[in-house]
């Protein structure tokens, strides 16, 4: 299979191994990507022209972090577990999440709502499936992948969406635990916000946008209780 910005009816959703196939072949290709700017000092940027099947161009972060910055076990517990949750804790963007199916303990599918400055921007919702993937043995790795999904052919799911213009983005993100005991996080994503804004405009700011979220994250990780 190939990862689109083409949404899955939920009754169409392949099965994890198909699934991470494509995202370990997508992950690997990215070290031949074209290199953007670094943001923040240490996040790196890459991305790679829509290509055939692709909705949109592709875009590439990567980052590396000592343990005293986030262990993999940190990482994982954030990224790994309820994501969506957790990502309505740092972006700012999004105001609303919500659990609209398990499908089973490695594939979930929720829904994010966005709001945007300034408030001229609609509001956008992103459903997606997001599955995972986290390896013990050495190197440690851990995936977790997220898809489009289209819910109307089951009311019922459709309902617990948001209102709002529907955009659509499918991503990749690994972290690696490398031998010096850091933590390589890479994500890959192409993504549409829907609607009438220009795609020259999304594009020429997406990596600087991708890059945020790694500093935002940092932020917040640190901001938990100890227990946490």
């Amino acid at each position: 299979m190939q990862l689109t910005m083409t949404p899955l009816k939920p009754s169409a959703i392949p099965s994890d191994e198909d699934i991470m196939a494509a995202a370990d072949a997508l992950l690997e290709a990215t070290s031949s990507w074209k290199e953007g700017k670094t943001y923040h000092k240490q996040v790196k940027t890459f991305s790679r022209a829509k290509g055939p099947g692709d909705g949109a161009p592709w875009h590439c972060r990567v980052s590396i972090h000592k343990p005293e910055e986030a262990t993999f076990e940190q990482l994982w517990s954030k990224l790994g577990t309820n994501k969506a949750v957790h990502e309505k804790e740092f972006i700012p963007d999004i105001n609303k999440v919500a659990k609209v199916k398990e499908i089973s303990p490695t594939q979930n599918i929720w829904t994010l709502h966005y709001t945007f400055s300034p408030a001229i921007i609609s509001p956008r919702v992103f459903t997606v499936v997001q599955i995972t993937r986290v390896s013990e043995s050495s190197p440690r790795t851990g995936m977790i992948v997220s898809i489009p999904v289209d819910l109307t052919e089951d009311q019922d799911l459709a309902k617990l969406e948001e209102k709002g213009v529907h955009g659509r983005y499918v991503s990749v993100e690994r972290l690696l635990e490398l031998e010096s005991g850091e933590v390589e996080w890479r994500m890959a994503t192409s993504s549409t916000p829907g609607g009438s804004i220009p795609t020259y405009f999304v594009e020429r700011s997406m990596d600087g946008k991708i890059a945020e979220d790694v500093p935002h994250f940092m932020h917040w990780l640190h901001s938990l209780p100890k227990t946490e």
